[in-house]
């Protein structure tokens, strides 16, 4: 156990907890029941290991990780229980569980895996899938303000180029779109072609949301496999076969990490671009500069869109995948590793910065939908302008807008931008 850095979230210890459980629970790791057992109560009664994020470098899977949850089991090194960090033995005391005694194959079935890197990652995709959602909402709420068209959603262009991502974007823009006044009112313009941000959002959220089915494939093929090493293969009540293989090698984790950790950086670049056609009086069909209501004594969105420019900026920086890189471990026998578990744990970083430029987005999007009044959007894009404004008020003059940011984001989170 030599980890260092920040712990692991409560959440992400405790699905690192669960799916350990589950990878021993298919049978191939040599390994008692009562370890099993021992990882499903501890997560029952709430006794989390205390886990410090970095020393994986990904193969044999999260070795320092895995170190530090096996330490709890057996009465040692820190946990969390009922709020407090304390020795591992006082914790299982607390909890009335006692700690187990280890034998043959089980101390190294415990920490040669890739939980770790897999329960940051799948956290992170969950977080990226109502992100993805949250993005056609926005994006249908920034184009209409901004009296772009539909037409580029017709079905027949993306039939044309039959893309699942992008078949199901282009529905849900046209579903979201249906009905607004705003588009009914600039309707025979004679304009054709908006600008990409706007005019492709089927294609670039649509290849994210097919990247999202890819690495949700791939975490749940690993989430139920046996990722130890040696295995073990049994014959009948004696018999048996115990192989060295590689199974604990995060390779196809940390190809899926890095290629989430790209589309949403696609992804925040995009809204970020719909923010600046937003606030930019160049671009933004005859709404205030900046969307101040008394431009020139206002401000009003110029810094949020800066704001979201240094996120979206950070992205591409973090975005760099981690799988590429490799270092020698081991006396050279570790001679090819994943770097799985960095490209977690940067990836965090990104799905936070993301939230928090679809946040800025929603804010300046309901900006912009207030000022187009008496004309008014859809119903369903009405409905996430409630939300937006249950929580962010309308930017009469210049205020600080961090607080809204940080509302708008955790309701972005939770999916309250979902309509």
């Amino acid at each position: 156990a030599v980890g260092v850095g920040e712990p692991l979230s409560q959440a992400e210890t405790r699905a690192m907890m669960l799916l350990r459980a589950n990878s021993l629970a298919r049978g191939y790791s040599g390994v008692r029941a009562t370890v099993i057992d021992m990882l499903c109560e501890m997560l029952n009664r709430g006794v989390h290991p205390v886990i410090p994020s970095q020393g994986s470098v990904g193969a044999s899977g999260d070795l320092a990780p895995l170190a530090h949850l096996a330490l709890t089991l057996i009465g040692e090194g820190e946990a969390v229980f009922q709020g407090r960090r304390m020795p591992g033995g006082e914790a299982l005391k607390l909890a009335s569980l006692q700690p187990l005694a280890l034998e043959a194959k089980e101390t190294i079935s415990l920490i040669n895996g890739t939980q770790a890197m897999l329960a940051v990652g799948t956290l992170a995709l969950l977080a990226a899938e109502a992100l993805a959602d949250t993005a056609d909402v926005l994006g249908a709420m920034s184009l209409d303000a901004l009296q772009g068209t539909d037409v580029a959603f017709d079905e027949r262009i993306h039939m044309a180029r039959p893309h699942a991502g992008q078949l199901r974007v282009a529905a849900n823009l046209r579903r979201l779109l249906a009905g607004s006044n705003i588009r009914e009112s600039h309707k025979d313009c004679g304009r054709v072609q908006d600008a990409y941000s706007l005019r492709c959002m089927p294609q670039v959220h649509g290849a994210v949301r097919d990247t999202l089915e890819f690495c949700r494939r791939t975490f749940t093929i690993e989430m139920n496999s046996a990722v130890d090493n040696p295995l073990v293969f049994v014959k009948g009540d004696a018999e048996g076969d115990i192989i060295s293989g590689g199974n604990f090698h995060g390779e196809p984790l940390a190809f899926a990490l890095d290629y989430l950790a790209i589309v949403l950086t696609a992804l925040a670049g995009i809204s970020e671009r719909r923010i600046e056609r937003l606030v930019n009086p160049a671009l933004n069909e005859d709404l205030p500069p900046f969307l101040a209501a008394a431009a020139g004594m206002n401000s009003g969105f110029m810094m949020p869109q800066v704001t979201a420019a240094a996120l979206a900026s950070e992205n591409k920086v973090l975005a760099h995948p981690a799988s590429v890189d490799s270092i020698t471990t081991s006396g050279n026998k570790e001679d090819f590793v994943s770097m799985g578990m960095t490209a977690a744990i940067k990836l965090k970083k990104i799905v936070a910065n993301t939230c928090n430029v679809l946040a800025i987005e929603a804010c300046a999007a309901a900006q912009a939908i207030d000022l187009r009044a008496p004309l008014t959007t859809s119903v369903p894009l009405q409905k996430a302008h409630s939300a937006i404004r249950s929580v962010s008020a309308h930017v009469a003059e210049d205020r600080v807008l961090a607080g809204d940011f940080a509302k708008l984001a955790e309701l972005i989170a939770g999916g309250g931008l979902r309509v």
